[in-house]
């Protein structure tokens, strides 16, 4: 993919990161539940790669808080930073990891890239916004619990999206042309 596709892609995935949490906004706790704004932080780093991920990652919740407030300026930080690792993570890994499967890929990228986002924003709310009453509970209950159905949207949409993406042919095959009989 060109740069110039990458930064279109890019900043597509950013505006995505805007008007997905509007969307859900009639829906009640939907953005809690859900987190809209990761899919296409996801996306940007499954299609675009680490930089233009983390790149999205970053953006997209700093332009969504200066448009609509959401996220609030509390959250934030942790938000922009969990989102940019998410971005960073899976692009890096989607691009070293290759197990000769593309879906097999694409989960580990986005399994462990959840995992890594969810860590670095829980260290920064146990250090530096809620230092000495952040506790382990807290965090798996914040990252894990309570977004839920949000992780398992994320491991059924983002594939089929990439997947449909692969298939129109908006972004370049992994492994090349599958061959017949794969």
């Amino acid at each position: 993919m060109s740069k110039t596709k990458k930064i279109i892609s890019t900043a597509v995935c950013i505006a995505m990161c805007v008007v997905l949490p509007i969307a859900l906004h009639a829906i009640p706790n939907a953005a809690n539940l859900f987190s809209p704004m990761h899919i296409p932080v996801f996306l940007c780093a499954l299609m675009c790669g680490s930089v233009w991920g983390a790149v999205c990652g970053f953006m997209g919740p700093l332009l969504s808080s200066v448009i609509t407030q959401m996220p609030p300026m509390a959250i934030l930080p942790s938000m922009m930073a969990e989102l940019a690792v998410y971005g960073f993570v899976c692009g890096l890994l989607m691009k070293y990891v290759r197990s000769g499967k593309l879906y097999a890929d694409i989960y580990i990228s986005l399994g462990t890239s959840m995992i890594v986002g969810r860590i670095v924003a829980g260290i920064m709310k146990a250090l530096i916004f809620s230092a000495g009453s952040y506790s382990l509970s807290a965090w798996v209950s914040a990252y894990f619990v309570g977004t839920l159905p949000g992780i398992i949207v994320h491991l059924v949409l983002v594939p089929a999206v990439y997947a449909a993406l692969k298939k129109a042919k908006l972004i370049p095959e992994k492994y090349g042309a599958k061959r017949e009989g794969q």
